[in-house]
């Protein structure tokens, strides 16, 4: 359990890296439509913010949460990772082999237990973080770095 802990407060810093970063630039280049999955930089932060709220919301055993249209998607996922740190502040080793029932949008049912959707958790948001950094350089900026790697050089 220790080790998602540790891989969730990545994900958080990393994420604030990411929306540091994308607070920088010009409106019309965070908007803008770079013709990706999600659009642009402010499509696939949405996104991210979405898709860890609906896992915390499948984790907790409430509804589906709508897809962010706010602009400030930070304060957004500052509530979630709040919520997700209440949620996890009581979940043992015990429970990752617990299973919960997920029904994508996409359609289906599947059986997963925490320890994979943790996973997925943490791979899905490193994967569109990707995405922007790529974002950030077409658009003529120099990304930040959100490797795993350097947050443990930084932590120390």
């Amino acid at each position: 359990m220790n080790e998602f802990l540790e891989l969730f407060d990545y994900n958080a810093w990393a994420n604030r890296t990411i929306f540091d970063a994308a607070a920088q630039l010009p409106e019309e280049q965070y908007f803008r439509d770079l013709k990706s999955s999600y659009g642009g930089i402010h499509g696939t932060l949405a996104h991210i913010v979405w898709a860890e709220q609906l896992w915390l919301h499948r984790w907790v055993g409430k509804p589906n949460p709508a897809v962010p249209q706010r602009t400030d998607l930070k304060s957004v996922w500052e509530a979630v990772e709040a919520e997700r740190g209440r949620f996890l502040a009581d979940f043992t080793e015990d429970r990752l082999e617990e299973t919960r029932l997920v029904k994508p949008s996409s359609g289906g049912e599947y059986v997963h237990t925490y320890r994979q959707m943790f996973r997925h958790f943490i791979n899905h948001s490193s994967y569109h973080r990707g995405q922007i950094v790529t974002f950030l350089r077409q658009l003529g900026h120099q990304p930040p770095s959100t490797d795993l790697i350097l947050y443990y050089r930084r932590r120390g």
